[in-house]
């Protein structure tokens, strides 16, 4: 979870009087998870964020699960998921189970005539190709290619890209994406071994306060449907904020990793955890030092997880013909590891420029049928080669 942060006007005391300049009052509205148990934030609204004026008919956004069996080796050409004018339409859920969905997205036009709000879902979106602004009531973040944006659940957004050429690697999370317990002190500071700390983190600025009336068409995803909404007033209405809730981003960038005289094991490479399931960064490092270390990873059984890696550059020391976009799934149950020659041609050398982003989820992954139409068959038998 992020730290403390506030932008804009607020009152000294909260739940107290806060006046506009013509005495009315600004409407104060608690954003919160889990309850009031969880982070939270408190927003100051121009108008009252609850006039509504049109609702309508729901449509199913739901994934359509493949009926197939689970248990293989997978993999799948992220780039072959077309492009799409429409944000949300260009969103193509490709592996889920109760605790995430995994999405490829390759939207061409920023989102203009509607804003967003995923009411079930934290949602990390991770920025492959194209850079731009998330816009938000908490303020904008700008991001470019390498970073994660992490948007808590209820958030109403819009993002707004700088050119047609846009590739999203999406993970929804039913539960919130925090920073790994081991990484935090009691008082949730990031400690001196976390790979990446406060510095790094790129949270709201330049709050921009749309006193407007009219009708403005929010989108609201819930249980697997879409329900259009019409609003009274500017969604992004709000005079200033403060609190440990809001939209912050990380890059893949900043993210440094741990390394050591013997090959590491995948948890040093955590970046976010989230119920059940974990998300880890492959960056460029140096290898193993031992003079006698293996910098190819060791088989291993995947029992307790399915793993899931989505490739983003450099290349993949263990595997053979990786390409940008590529996602392979490890299910759990049977060992994978490294390709044939991988481990010989490993030997000696001294650093990798890999980058990737890695799910590891502690329960089954189901496919969607818009992943049977991207994967390549064959991929289980690439270890005979």
């Amino acid at each position: 979870m992020p730290h403390y942060h506030k932008l804009g006007k607020i009152p000294r005391k909260r739940h107290t009087q806060f006046r506009k300049p013509n005495g009315q009052l600004y409407a104060e509205e608690l954003f919160s998870t889990e309850g009031f148990s969880n982070a939270s934030s408190l927003l100051y609204h121009c108008h009252p964020p609850t006039c509504i004026q049109q609702i309508g008919d729901p449509y199913s956004v739901a994934p359509t699960i493949a009926l197939n069996k689970q248990l293989q080796h997978r993999s799948f050409r992220g780039f072959d998921v077309a492009p799409n004018s429409d944000y949300l339409k260009s969103r193509v859920p490709v592996l889920v189970n109760n605790d995430c969905h995994i999405s490829l997205a390759a939207p061409t036009k920023s989102v203009q005539d509607y804003y967003f709000k995923n009411a079930d879902a934290d949602e990390m979106i991770f920025i492959h190709v194209g850079s731009g602004t998330l816009k938000t009531a908490y303020g904008t973040i700008p991001f470019e290619y390498g970073d994660y944006l992490v948007i808590p659940r209820g958030t109403i957004y819009q993002l707004h890209f700088n050119d047609s050429q846009n590739r999203l690697f999406i993970v929804e999370s039913f539960s919130p994406i925090v920073y790994p317990k081991r990484y935090r002190s009691e008082y949730g500071q990031l400690l001196e071994h976390a790979p990446f700390c406060e510095r790094d983190i790129k949270v709201p600025q330049n709050l921009e306060t749309h006193d407007e009336k009219g009708a403005f068409k929010l989108l609201i995803k819930k249980e697997g449907k879409i329900y259009p909404y019409h609003y009274l007033y500017h969604p992004f209405g709000v005079v200033g904020w403060d609190g440990y809730h809001y939209p912050w981003a990380l890059s893949i960038h900043d993210f440094e990793p741990i390394t050591g005289r013997l090959h590491q094991p995948p948890p040093v490479h955590q970046t976010f955890a989230a119920r059940n399931f974990v998300v880890c960064s492959f960056v460029p490092r140096l290898f193993d030092y031992h003079p006698l270390s293996i910098p190819a990873p060791y088989n291993h059984s995947n029992i307790d997880s399915d793993e899931v890696l989505y490739y983003v550059d450099g290349d993949f020391m263990s595997r053979k013909n990786v390409t940008k976009g590529q996602i392979t799934l490890h299910p759990g149950g049977i060992p994978h590891g490294p390709h044939p020659g991988t481990v010989e041609k490993s030997l000696g050398a001294k650093e990798t420029h890999e980058l990737a982003v890695m799910v590891d989820t502690f329960r089954p992954l189901k496919l969607t049928e818009q992943a049977l139409a991207i994967e390549a068959k064959d991929y289980y038998l690439s270890w005979l080669q």
